[in-house]
């Protein structure tokens, strides 16, 4: 792996700091979680610590000093061959600064007498306080101790801030590394969504067609699903967080298939939704091609200097004026977006921003104001996913019971416009068709 994305990331952070007065920043990676009894769950390290480090291991910290000679430090496990032979490889302190270009690198059992020297007189503390008791406990034994030293002079930093808000601001924006990772995993999820309608058909379960698509993950070189995956058949697809993948998929239903894959830490996030046996039905293509042409507009919309609402609330307009020619809501398009009545089929964002997590980092707003929604710029990324659901109801036609249509692209805004980051994945009703006809 290229580890000058991440020396140029901490440099980046350092000179925010610099220019905010100074000081410590710590930023601690994610521990390890029991499964069960002494069964642990598959490692991942924190966003924000491996965006700064690219470093793998659990039971790390990067403590960062800005000032005229900027450091970054590392704490993390020891070297220790008998546990190699049991866990694998660990890079131990020197390792570490050797292979990622820290500045310096320690043993992470001296991380607590060394945090309250490195506080020591600080300007301030930068630290994401509030996010984890057990750390914020830590934090506050650590500046106690500084606190008690302050007859032989030493002061304890008077300021706290909060670290991700400026490490948020930077994720915004995709450097280059970043783009082609994501372009990677939307490469390859692209590809297992196409397995998986290729393999889709009456009497399978839901969690065969998931085992297709796990499949293609890993044989890619995906290392994990960036969520859990949502393989909705029939009326499930009307249930927005269906994970429990276990219907057996009929004739004449609708499969919906949300899932993406991670790529080094980066992830994508595609929904497709087709017919299980191959054709849609007449309300089915009604209802798809509705939500398509939402797509289509808010993808339009999805431009530098355009608001992030912007590409919503072009999809709205579209759902609304196809939902009330089907009859299913009443009133002017004004009216009906005004009253929010087409909430009841269409009761969620269409996008959000897509990164190391796949619902990333970032503030939407500015403020609180109608006006104050950030602007796009060059190098965001996020997802642009319109939906319909339309459940049974007295007043609903038969026909559109139970139809639950959701199509979801990830793009990076460009300085033209937008690139589809997903755009391998089959999405028109010909194209669905014809690749589930092979």
């Amino acid at each position: 792996m290229d580890y000058a994305p991440f020396h140029q990331r901490r440099r980046l952070l350092l000179e925010q700091i610099q220019k905010a007065g100074g000081g410590v920043a710590v930023i601690p990676t994610s521990p390890e979680h029991v499964r069960n009894r002494d069964t642990t769950f598959p490692y991942r390290a924190d966003s924000y610590f491996h965006y700064l480090t690219g470093f793998p291991e659990p039971e790390a910290i990067l403590v960062l000093i800005a000032g005229s000679t900027p450091q970054a430090i590392l704490f993390c496990r020891d070297k220790d061959v008998e546990k190699e032979i049991w866990d694998g490889f660990r890079y131990g302190p020197e390792g570490a600064k050797e292979a990622f270009g820290f500045d310096a690198a320690h043993s992470i059992k001296e991380f607590d007498t060394k945090l309250a020297e490195l506080l020591a007189d600080q300007p301030a503390l930068w630290y994401s306080l509030g996010h984890d008791a057990a750390w914020d406990t830590r934090m506050a034994a650590a500046l106690n101790a500084v606190r008690a030293q302050s007859r032989a002079g030493k002061r304890a930093p008077p300021l706290i801030h909060d670290v991700r808000a400026t490490l948020d601001e930077m994720r915004l924006v995709k450097d280059s590394h970043e783009i082609a990772l994501m372009r990677k995993a939307a490469q390859i999820a692209g590809a297992a969504h196409r397995r998986a309608m290729q393999f889709t058909a009456p009497g399978k379960y839901e969690h065969e067609v998931e085992a297709e698509f796990l499949h293609e993950f890993r044989r890619q070189g995906s290392q994990a699903p960036s969520y859990s995956p949502i393989v909705a058949g029939g009326a499930n697809a009307c249930v927005l967080h269906y994970v429990d993948n276990n219907r057996l998929l009929k004739d004449g239903d609708l499969l919906l298939i949300d899932a993406g894959c991670e790529v080094d830490g980066y992830a994508s996030d595609i929904t497709r939704t087709f017919p299980v046996n191959g054709r849609f039905s007449g309300p089915q293509a009604d209802v798809y091609d509705l939500v398509l042409d939402a797509q289509t507009a808010a993808i339009a919309a999805t431009q530098p200097g355009a608001t992030f609402i912007a590409p919503h609330d072009a999809a709205v307009r579209v759902l609304a004026q196809g939902l009330i020619d089907m009859k299913l809501l009443e009133g002017s398009l004004d009216g009906v977006i005004e009253a929010g009545a087409y909430k009841r089929f269409y009761m969620h964002r269409t996008g959000h921003w897509l990164g190391l997590d796949v619902h990333d980092a970032g503030e939407y707003r500015h403020g609180a104001g109608d006006d104050d929604w950030r602007k796009l710029v060059p190098g965001m990324t996020l997802t642009v996913e319109p939906g319909c659901y339309i459940r049974p109801a007295e007043d609903v036609r038969e026909v559109f019971w139970n139809i639950g249509v959701r199509i979801e692209d990830d793009v990076l805004v460009t300085a033209e416009g937008c690139e589809i980051l997903t755009a391998n994945t089959p999405k028109t009703i010909a194209d669905i068709e014809a690749i589930m006809a092979k």
